[in-house]
């Protein structure tokens, strides 16, 4: 096959030829002097489709949600999250680094938290305590995982920050394959939330960029943390257009998607492994070898002799990502070379499939 198919994640995906179309000819000017009006109408747009008084366009999700952080607390601080969220996992401590504040993560296997759990965490008054400051949520949750919350499933969280007075910020990176998904409009899930960020660049095929979004003081002073960080855009419109199509356009497409991952789950399924099938599944297939005695990294290994990427999870899992770049012909070939290593394997150790 001459093609490279990367199922590593949804982030791999290059512009299309509209977008890179629309990157060419984008009307353009200073951002940080609000004259760029390319990137004002995908700021408004978003906030449009989010549900949200105003927008603000960053360079990626995690600038997104660190600003959000630095917002709502003060350094020492404390915010609650998942103990598997990409906010506390994967920003490279950036929350106690940047904002100055310390994580209290609560374990949940569905992306809710646990009411009880939810309420032990939050710190009474006390002069020798930190302030709980925000609660963040994540949708899909877990990078590994990919599973869509329903927005009826926070009614208990809600009722507890707002009891609290404490804001809710929902880490959206992947909030539109949630929507698609559940079969909502996306502002249903977003209601219950203070502030959201999406990423662009992931499951929307854009080439960089994430949107900020909440009420418009929240916003006005994002933008001046946004510039404290380093992060204001001049010329951005020429990043912004081909963001433009991605809102408009590829969230409409993001169904194939979770065909294509669907397709992978029962193909997987058929060989014997074990994929998560944890909630409502979206783009993110995870499958678990050990039911075979399979090894995870000498499987990807061999996957990627034949231009085929995966991620490795822990010894015994990988992750599988579809996107726009992958098509149903390119998940017939993963599943086809996925079953003869199975078989091979079989055949070696003299196990049955």
């Amino acid at each position: 096959m001459d093609k490279v198919i990367d199922l590593r994640s949804d982030t791999v995906t290059k512009p299309t030829l509209e977008m890179r179309d629309a990157m060419k000819n984008a009307v353009v000017g200073d951002d940080i002097l609000r004259d760029d009006i390319t990137v004002i109408r995908l700021e408004e747009l978003a906030a449009e489709v989010l549900g949200k008084e105003d927008a603000i366009f960053t360079v990626s999700g995690t600038m997104s949600n660190e600003i959000a952080v630095m917002i709502y607390t003060r350094p020492g601080d404390e915010i609650i999250v998942f103990s598997d969220s990409h906010i506390y996992n994967l920003e490279t401590g950036a929350l106690a680094a940047i904002s100055g504040v310390q994580v209290r993560p609560i374990e949940s296997d569905s992306g809710i938290y646990d009411t009880k759990l939810l309420k032990e965490a939050i710190m009474p008054e006390g002069v020798q305590r930190p302030r709980t400051s925000l609660i963040c949520l994540e949708n899909s949750f877990h990078l590994n995982r990919g599973l869509a919350v329903k927005r009826s499933d926070y009614e208990e969280t809600v009722k507890v920050a707002q009891e609290k007075n404490i804001p809710l910020f929902m880490d959206g990176a992947r909030i539109f394959n949630s929507a698609v998904a559940l079969n909502v409009d996306v502002k249903d899930l977003l209601d219950c939330c203070d502030s959201v960020s999406f990423c662009l660049s992931k499951g929307l095929a854009a080439p960089i960029g994430s949107i900020l979004a909440g009420k418009k003081d929240f916003i006005y002073e994002a933008r001046r943390v946004k510039q404290r960080l380093g992060g204001g855009w001049r010329q951005a419109g020429v990043i912004a257009a081909p963001s433009i199509i991605a809102l408009t356009k590829m969230v409409k497409r993001l169904p194939e998607d979770h065909e294509n991952a669907e397709r992978i789950r029962i193909g997987l399924e058929e060989m014997g492994i074990t994929v998560d099938r944890g909630g409502v599944m979206t783009n993110i297939v995870n499958a678990d070898l050990s039911p075979l005695g399979l090894d995870a990294p000498s499987i990807a290994g061999r996957l990627s002799q034949l231009d085929i990427k995966v991620k490795v999870c822990s010894e015994s899992t990988l992750r599988l990502v579809t996107h726009n770049d992958i098509s149903q012909q390119d998940v017939a070939f993963v599943l086809e070379n996925m079953g003869e290593i199975v078989s091979r394997n079989h055949k070696k150790t003299g196990l049955s499939p």
